[in-house]
């Protein structure tokens, strides 16, 4: 007669991650979360400086695919590259509009160039091109919560 063993298979204990290693798993998302509450936490970052980002942004990921190699070689990679420098090109010209235009309509504008730009990033997550995965995440995260921080103090007047 065999008998059956109280304890569970190993294997299947470790197949499924606790809820520590989840959390652990989104440590891009914690990180953003923290850059976002530093930045945004003791009131309306200037609006030059949020522009900056925008237009800094799509270097980071051009210098990532860069150093990561993604543009070389096949016309597919060489079309990424183009499509990397149209989105330097769409969120650089997003932020001249906003540093041009005057408020409420430039935060607007940075807004949706932050939001836009957490659609990218997005993209990029889900298609692991151009950055590392965890970089697409952060900055999707920091993007979308940082769009929200910029439009708040416009509710709030």
């Amino acid at each position: 007669m065999a008998t059956e063993s109280t304890t569970a298979d190993p294997a299947a204990r470790t197949a499924r991650p606790s809820a520590l290693r989840r959390l652990g798993h989104r440590w891009p998302t914690w990180v953003a979360l923290a850059l976002v509450g530093v930045t945004f936490g003791d009131g309306e970052p200037p609006l030059g400086f949020l522009a900056g980002l925008l237009v800094f942004m799509p270097l980071c990921y051009l210098a990532f695919g860069a150093f990561r190699g993604e543009f070389g070689g096949e016309s597919g990679r060489r079309g990424l590259l183009a499509l990397q420098l149209a989105g330097l090109l769409g969120f650089a010209g997003l932020a001249a509009v906003a540093l041009s235009t005057g408020e409420p309509a430039a935060r607007w504008v940075v807004a949706a160039g932050w939001l836009a730009h957490a659609v990218w990033d997005f993209v990029h997550h889900r298609t692991g091109r151009v950055v590392p995965r965890a970089w697409s995440e952060w900055c999707c995260v920091v993007d979308l919560l940082g769009a929200v921080g910029i439009l708040l103090p416009l509710w709030w007047r």
